[in-house]
């Protein structure tokens, strides 16, 4: 297969749906050599803050001279973003090799009667075995949906599990309370083996100290009472914390927003862990370098100046909360344009209700995904609040609209679907 074949046929794979459970995973990479078990792995499960955690640990570990694997999801601007080794994407024709490779062990699944993998297993598979072939030091895996099964979740033995805040999310899949989505999350701890967790809210803390009792893993919970923020602006933030007794002083990021704060010392934690218990040498010298280097495309990301110009991957609940509190804190007193689209099963109300009051203009669209709420069904959810409101049918068109009615000193925000700031920011880097 070519780049494209393969793409085509990755994205096929969507129409089997999204099916938890580990059997199909697990007969796939057996007939693949099982190439998840020469994989020294990172585990990081959660609502929010994955994939900027995972990156920080990747910038850190690369920093420190190792060949790091990433495997993330879903992709912003193209699917290749998804695996990573030392932050370089896998190249288009690598891609259509691997692919060529689980294409055919799938179609002897196939002929044996057992049932078409999905686009996520799919994806992990091809992942797993790039990562083996290239013969990576460690592998950073992000969990796709829930944890306990997830097909990451095949990975019997890792160096560490990582669970970030949890929230409401997926909940016809993983449940209706936060206890049920913790038990989700928290199925990625594995027996006599090392956890480390955000301070959850107590219905989910105390499922995670229960699965880290039972499975007779130690658990680290991340301890933000030593935590000053010096300095947080839009290009960078500046703080100070001990983490398991050892101090930080000044640690400079440049992604923004507190809650990069949050999930960077949720990421020296795991480091922490990983030098002690792992034995993985790590400078401070590689931590702090590591940690300013990090970069996540997608999250309150700059595009453009004259007007600022922002693109964010929030799209829950959780997610609009920490943006809300990097708008009031970060854009104080400017006007703020948001441009927005949303899936159909997302709560609309529920993302927007809090984000909606700080704007000053609203330019609707639509996501180009089969799930995606219709430009004219969200701007009637939207109407009781009074804005100015601009419905566009293309993310082109809302593009165009929205530096049309930002004036220069103003600032245009792009939220509420990863798939529409996908698309506007091949546009908004494009320009």
């Amino acid at each position: 297969m070519n780049y494209q074949e393969a793409i085509e046929y990755i994205h096929g794979t969507y129409k089997f749906g999204s099916k938890l459970g580990l059997e199909n995973i697990k007969y796939l990479l057996d007939l693949l050599g099982n190439p998840q078990k020469e994989l020294k792995v990172i585990h990081v499960a959660g609502t929010n803050g994955k994939g900027s955690t995972s990156s920080f640990i990747n910038g850190v570990l690369k920093t420190s001279g190792y060949k790091v694997g990433l495997y993330t999801s879903p992709y912003i601007e193209e699917f290749t973003e998804r695996m990573q080794i030392n932050g370089e994407k896998i190249d288009k024709q690598r891609l259509a090799e691997v692919t060529t490779i689980v294409k055919a062990k799938i179609e002897q699944m196939l002929s044996e009667g057992k049932n078409h993998p999905t686009e996520f297993e799919v994806g992990t598979a091809i992942a797993l075995v790039y990562f083996a072939e290239e013969k990576v030091d460690y592998t950073i895996l992000e969990v796709g949906m829930g944890g306990r099964l997830d097909a990451t979740n095949i990975i019997e033995n890792p160096l560490l599990s990582i669970i970030t805040p949890i929230d409401y999310d997926h909940m016809e899949h993983l449940g209706d309370t936060l206890g049920k989505i913790a038990f989700e999350k928290a199925g990625i701890i594995k027996e006599n083996n090392f956890v480390v967790s955000y301070p959850q809210r107590e219905e989910a803390m105390e499922v995670v100290k229960q699965v880290a009792k039972e499975k007779n893993s130690q658990l680290f919970v991340v301890n933000y009472d030593t935590l000053k923020i010096h300095h947080s602006a839009i290009e960078e933030q500046q703080f100070s914390v001990e983490i398991l007794g050892k101090k930080y002083e000044d640690v400079v990021i440049t992604l923004a927003g507190p809650h990069q704060v949050y999930n960077c010392c949720t990421a020296l934690t795991a480091i922490e862990v990983l030098k002690a218990h792992r034995n993985i040498e790590i400078s401070d010298e590689a931590i702090y370098q590591g940690l300013k280097n990090t970069k996540w495309i997608g999250r309150l990301e700059i595009l453009g100046k004259n007007p600022l110009t922002i693109i964010d991957g929030a799209h829950n609940l959780q997610g609009a909360t920490a943006l809300k509190h990097s708008v009031e804190t970060l854009l104080e007193g400017k006007k703020v344009t948001l441009v927005v689209a949303m899936l159909g099963d997302k709560d609309v109300q529920g993302v927007l209700s809090s984000l909606i009051p700080l704007m000053d203009k609203i330019v609707v669209t639509k996501p180009n995904n089969p799930r995606a709420m219709a430009a004219d069904d969200l701007a009637k959810e939207l109407v009781s609040y009074g804005k100015d409101m601009y419905i566009c049918k293309t993310i082109k068109e809302a593009v165009k609209k929205a530096h049309e009615v930002t004036e220069a000193s103003d600032v245009i925000l792009f939220a509420g679907s990863l798939y529409m700031i996908g698309e506007a920011r091949t546009i908004l880097t494009s320009k």
